[in-house]
């Protein structure tokens, strides 16, 4: 049995003001409007023949949207919830006490689930040849040929000239010197972060090599708990593993190590200078996504959200605009937008964390107005999902229902609510809201009152399993 395995904890800091905290760039359509990078992952393994339900390690916060968009692109997965970000090694080791829960001799093709290949065939190509090493007892990893000395990845250096090769070491990122004698000397690869190997075979090595990853996961594992359709460890026992690269941790150590070519097109999405090389140029080399309109300008990235950008006479420049940021920065110098986002934190705002249209797993709400004593929000709830049974304790309620039906209940009274009519939630009282319909229900809360955070929410019910 082949499992694929899609880690999908990171954030993204790099890609801000798109990639959020709450909204992390696996999850957004960057490289294809129909399809977010963990979408494309998972379909991917399909595409080259691998048919058992992938497992997708994610950060509890995440749950619900990564659930929904497995949905949507018709995808069954095993969803395991990291307690806390600890590194690849403990995740995988997650999945791979997981995996063998299905099959004692699972093979595991782990995948990062930001990054983009459109080259499937050479992909999956290459997945062969590894999984025959993987069946011999190796740990393989891919690496991918190199197209330029590129110093924003690591290297892997290969023991021999054979298309499959014991690794000899694992390099730092270099300098563009040491990278262009990498080129020149030849057999070097760059480390693409995609592994296949037996999952017992991964924590055999994980527990002769890192005794401490592998105790805290395997008491972390043996304490899990579902939770609707998600698989939540013991988060007391996780806490107690050492955060680490499956590279630091295992591929660095073990003699079972080894390197399978890759050939095609490969990309991480690590910066915005990663969407620029991918994207279609236009007469000027400028990568316009959204409202763009430009002037004697070339060589830029410009990707409007919200509104019109107009861009005259700059070049090779990074220009992103969402509804509360935009951001501008050289081509050259676009991985050095996460210092914004440390200070975002230092500051203790929070464009870092959402957008202004935040997620949830009943749909989704966004900003509208707000002062002191009010907020104005346009709220979304997909069919047949429900809000917490919850009341506040320092505001009171508006809504006015602008598509759709709403099914309100304020106290011990339910009633249907339809388009162009409105209801009035007093402070504390007890109240839910629900979509029976088929359609999108989509309606205008206005909030008044003496304070009015997110955290002024008491829950009764959910189903949803918040607190």
């Amino acid at each position: 049995m082949i499992i694929p395995v899609l880690l999908a904890g990171g954030v993204g800091s790099r890609l801000w003001p798109l990639s959020r905290e709450l909204f992390p760039k696996q999850c957004i359509n960057l490289v294809d409007v129909n399809e977010s990078l963990i979408q494309q992952t998972a379909l991917r393994t399909q595409h080259i023949g691998l048919s058992e339900n992938p497992i997708v390690v994610c950060n509890d916060e995440h749950r619900f949207m990564i659930a929904q968009q497995m949905a949507e692109c018709g995808t069954q997965a095993d969803l395991i919830l990291e307690p806390e970000g600890k590194n690849t090694a403990p995740a995988i080791a997650l999945a791979a006490f997981q995996a063998i829960e299905r099959d004692a001799s699972a093979i595991m093709l782990v995948l990062p689930a930001d990054h983009v290949i459109k080259n499937e065939q050479l992909f999956g190509e290459a997945i062969e040849k590894a999984i025959e090493q993987a069946k011999a007892g190796k740990i393989v990893t891919f690496g991918v040929q190199p197209a330029y000395p590129e110093t924003g990845y690591g290297y892997i250096q290969a023991a021999s000239k054979n298309e499959v090769s014991d690794v000899k070491a694992f390099k730092e990122k270099p300098d563009l010197a040491t990278a262009e004698s990498y080129l020149k000397e030849g057999g070097y690869y760059w480390n693409s972060g995609m592994f296949v190997f037996s999952a017992q075979t991964y924590l055999d090595e994980l527990k002769a090599l890192q005794p401490n990853i592998f105790n805290a996961v395997k008491a972390a594992y043996s304490g899990k708990q579902l939770d609707l359709d998600f698989i939540r460890v013991n988060a007391e026992a996780f806490a107690k593993s050492p955060a680490d690269s499956i590279d630091y941790a295992v591929m660095e150590k073990t003699d079972k190590a080894v390197v399978v070519p890759y050939t095609g097109d490969w990309n991480d999405i690590g910066a915005w200078a990663a969407l620029y090389d991918l994207g279609e140029k236009d007469a000027s080399n400028n990568v316009l996504t959204g409202d763009v309109l430009t002037h004697e300008a070339k060589g830029n990235l410009i990707r409007a959200e919200s509104r019109l950008v107009a861009a005259v006479g700059v070049d090779d420049l990074v220009i992103i605009e969402t509804a509360d940021a935009v951001a501008v920065m050289p081509r050259e110098k676009a991985q050095d937008i996460k210092h914004i986002v440390n200070q975002l934190k230092d500051s203790g705002r929070t464009e870092h964390q959402t957008h202004v249209k935040v997620y949830r797993p009943w749909g989704s709400y966004q900003g509208v107005d707000s002062g002191e004593r009010h907020q104005v929000k346009n709220i979304t709830v997909k069919p047949g999902e429900k809000l917490s049974v919850q009341m506040h304790h320092h505001r009171a309620e508006h809504w006015i229902v602008v598509k759709g039906t709403a099914n309100v209940t304020i106290g011990e009274n339910t009633r249907l609510v339809s388009e162009n009519e409105s209801v009035y939630i007093p402070i504390g009282a007890t109240h839910a809201l629900e979509n029976p319909g088929k359609i999108p229900l989509e309606l205008i809360e206005v909030q008044t009152g003496s304070y009015l955070g997110e955290d002024d929410i008491v829950r009764f019910t959910d189903r949803y399993g918040r607190k």
